[in-house]
């Protein structure tokens, strides 16, 4: 797992976000387009051993969506095919469903039809977080309570 480089020291329960995630990204994401961008992505989900993103995930609690959607392209269309295929997520609150879909229908995301961005509230994660726990592994369960954003 990689926490965003501006929230690794952020504590959550006495710990930093960032322990015992990875220090720093793998170099063929490092030196990407747009890996600026990339390293602000809340949490990417890297294949265990590889620089393959299997899924990166943007939590907007009560930032910009717009960013978010910024980042997660800029993700996408970096250039690599080593994260082009990676499940990318919208969290936030359920009540901003609404607002996430409005965002992405701006002429500026007309590509994010072409991705599979996903809306991931709030209330299915905490309905399913112990299920998900015990039972899950991989991208299925999580997939499996979000909606498609396009």
């Amino acid at each position: 797992m990689w926490i965003a480089s501006n929230d690794r020291s952020r504590a959550f329960n006495g710990s930093p976000l960032g322990h015992g995630c990875l220090e720093r990204l793998p170099a063929s994401i490092a030196t990407s387009k747009g890996a600026d961008s990339i390293r602000l992505i809340d949490v990417l989900w890297l294949e265990r051993g590889g620089d393959h993103v299997a899924a990166a995930f943007e939590v907007e609690h009560s930032t910009s969506i717009y960013s978010g959607i910024v980042r997660m392209l800029d993700l996408a269309l970096s250039g690599s095919d080593l994260h082009a295929t990676a499940g990318l997520f919208l969290v936030a609150p359920d009540a901003r469903e609404a607002d996430v879909r409005a965002q992405l229908q701006r002429p500026a995301f007309s590509r994010v039809a072409d991705l599979d961005i996903s809306y991931l509230p709030y209330g299915e994660l905490e309905r399913n977080r112990e299920a998900i726990a015990r039972f899950g592994s991989g991208l299925k369960a999580i997939k499996a309570i979000s909606s498609k954003l396009a």
